[in-house]
């Protein structure tokens, strides 16, 4: 059972790694596969430092704290 979980972790992270990849390469913006309540989200830099001002992310998360949690940034 572990097994076949990883396997969809796995499927769902390589669509998302290229879906970041096309997303920077369209928008010229750096975006990063991060985790959010268990689900994989493409988000780019910009629109992660509006959710911190939104307060989406606990008291004193900064985008550098982001940064170094996520899981694939792109170049």
């Amino acid at each position: 059972m572990k097994t076949l979980s990883k396997l969809f972790f796995a499927l769902r992270y390589k669509q998302a790694v290229r879906k970041a990849d096309r997303f920077a390469h369209i928008t010229h913006r750096k975006h990063m596969v991060i985790v959010i309540n268990r689900k994989l989200h493409v988000v780019a830099k910009k629109d992660i430092k509006q959710l911190i001002a939104q307060h989406r992310f606990r008291k004193g998360t900064t985008i550098h704290d982001i940064e170094q949690h996520a899981l694939y940034i792109t170049l």
